[in-house]
C-alpha cells in the first residue's frame, strides 16, 4: 500500500492578496478552530485539540496569553457547520484551523486564511487483500458531507479491474439509505463495503458496524475508531499527530509567512487496525501477513 495515497494532512488556503508582515509572538493573536464532524465531548477531538495546543506551546505560544483559541464544535450536520462558520467570520480571527473536507469547503472564500487538516484522498486495495473473494464493493458516503467522494470513486474504479472487482457508489443521506445499501450488497453476494472518512459515516458508525456484522460483509474504514467499536479493518492517519504538526503552520502564518509558500503535507504516521473478533464473527480468516503488518490487533 502507498500510504501517501490515503490522506493529505495539512495545508493552507488564503483568499487574501498578501500575508501580513511578520509579527512577534509578544503580540496577542486570535485563532478560530472549527472542529468539523465532532462535538465538544468527543474524546478523540479533545485529544486533537490538546495536540494542537501542545505544538503551539512548543513553538513559544501561550494559550490564553499571547494566543487565544476560539473553538467551535458543530458536529457533522452541514447547517450547524455553516452557523459556526458564520460566527467565525463575524469574529474576524487572524487565522482559522479547519477540520475535515466539508468544513473547509464551507469556510473557503470567506476572506480568512485557513490551515486545513484531515482532507482526504482515496485508498482501495486493503479490503481486497483482507477478503480476496470480494468481487463487488460498495463505496459508502454522503454526497453532502463528502464532496471528495468522487475522487474516491474514480480512484477505486481505476484500480478495480486489476483487483478483479467492481465498484458501486452507494450515496446515502440517512439511516434508512445506509440500510438499503447494505441490503443490496448482501443480496448480490461476494460483496464488501468501504466507509470513507466522511463525517456522516462517523456519525452513523455504530449502525454501519452492526449492519456489516448482520450481513456478514467485510468492511474497511478510513478512521481507526471503527475497529475498537467492532469494525473489521481501518487504515487511518494519526489525527493527533496531524494536529500537532498543524501548529507549525499556524505559527508560520501568524508570523507572516505567505500561505501560498506552504505546501500540502502528507501524514507521516498511519495506523493499520484489525479486529480479529469481528473477522471471526463473519467467518473471515485474514492473511497472516496482513495481521503481521497491523499496528493494532484486537482479539
Amino acid at each position: 500500500m502507498r500510504r501517501r495515497d490515503f490522506i493529505k494532512g495539512i495545508s493552507v488556503w488564503t483568499a487574501l492578496p498578501r500575508a501580513a508582515r511578520a509579527q512577534p509572538r509578544e503580540q496577542k493573536r486570535r485563532v478560530a478552530v472549527l472542529m468539523g464532524g465532532l462535538f465538544s465531548n468527543d474524546t478523540s477531538g479533545q485529544a486533537e485539540a490538546a495536540a494542537l495546543e501542545a505544538g503551539l506551546t512548543e513553538l513559544g505560544w501561550k494559550v490564553g496569553g499571547n494566543i487565544e483559541l476560539e473553538y467551535r464544535w458543530p458536529g457533522a450536520e452541514l447547517d450547524q457547520v455553516s452557523i459556526a462558520a458564520n460566527e467565525i467570520v463575524a469574529m474576524r480571527p487572524d487565522l482559522v484551523v479547519s477540520r475535515s473536507t466539508p468544513t473547509t469547503a464551507i469556510m473557503m472564500n470567506r476572506g480568512l486564511p485557513i490551515v486545513f487538516v484531515l482532507v482526504t484522498d482515496p485508498l482501495f486495495s486493503l479490503l481486497k487483500e483482507a477478503a480476496p473473494a470480494v468481487s463487488r464493493v460498495s463505496l459508502l458516503f454522503n454526497p453532502e458531507t463528502a464532496p471528495f467522494a468522487e475522487n474516491y470513486r474514480r480512484s477505486a474504479e481505476a484500480a478495480a479491474p486489476t483487483l478483479g472487482t467492481t465498484v458501486v457508489a452507494a450515496p446515502c443521506g440517512n439511516a434508512t439509505q445506509i440500510g438499503s445499501a447494505f441490503d443490496v450488497r448482501a443480496h448480490e453476494g461476494s460483496g464488501g463495503i468501504i466507509g470513507i472518512p466522511d463525517t456522516f459515516i462517523v456519525e452513523h458508525r455504530d449502525l454501519i458496524i452492526e449492519l456489516a456484522a448482520r450481513h456478514r460483509l467485510p468492511a474497511v474504514y478510513g478512521i481507526r475508531d471503527f475497529v475498537p467499536s467492532g469494525g473489521l479493518l481501518a487504515y487511518s492517519a494519526d489525527f493527533v499527530a496531524i494536529f500537532h504538526r498543524a501548529a507549525g503552520y499556524v505559527d508560520q502564518v501568524l508570523r507572516g509567512v505567505r500561505p501560498g509558500e506552504l505546501p500540502v503535507q502528507a501524514p507521516d504516521k498511519f495506523t493499520l487496525s484489525i479486529n480479529l473478533k469481528a473477522a471471526g464473527a463473519i467467518g473471515l480468516s485474514l492473511p497472516p501477513n496482513l495481521i503481521a503488518r497491523a499496528d493494532e490487533v484486537i482479539e
